[in-house]
This record gives structure tokens, C-alpha cells and sequence, in this order.
């Protein structure tokens, strides 16, 4: 195997953390959908959490593209 091959299969290993994040996203939407159905009251209190959730679980996203990227065009 040479450089480019490894590196190629590197960048879609990383790049496989965009869609577990955005598992992740439907994950933290659809729980709080679940609990804001069972408790309306307290829906409103947890919709920061949920967003909150939401960046966090986008963020990883954006970080293994970007690691992708620099593994890609390095």
C-alpha cells in the first residue's frame, strides 16, 4: 500500500464522524420530542439543553471534516 492509498482511506475514516454526528443530532431531537410529548411543562426548559446538544454534536461533525480535509490535502 502506498502513501496516497493510506492516505485517502485516512480522510474517510475521519470523515466517518460528519455522519455519526449527524446520528447523533437525531438522537438528541428525538428524545427531547419523546420527553416534551410526556411532559409538555417542561418542554420549554429543556429546548436550550437540546440545542446546546445539538452544537456540541455539530461541532465534532465539523472536526473530523476538518481533519479529513488535512489528512486529504496534506
Amino acid at each position: 500500500m502506498d502513501a496516497t492509498a493510506a492516505q485517502l482511506i485516512g480522510a474517510g475514516l475521519a470523515c466517518l464522524g460528519m455522519g455519526l454526528a449527524a446520528i447523533g443530532v437525531g438522537n438528541i431531537f428525538g428524545n427531547y420530542i419523546g420527553g416534551a410529548m410526556r411532559n409538555p411543562s417542561a418542554a420549554d426548559a429543556q429546548f436550550t439543553r437540546a440545542i446546546v446538544g445539538v452544537a456540541f454534536a455539530e461541532a465534532l461533525g465539523l472536526f473530523a471534516f476538518v481533519i479529513g480535509i488535512l489528512l486529504l490535502f496534506r
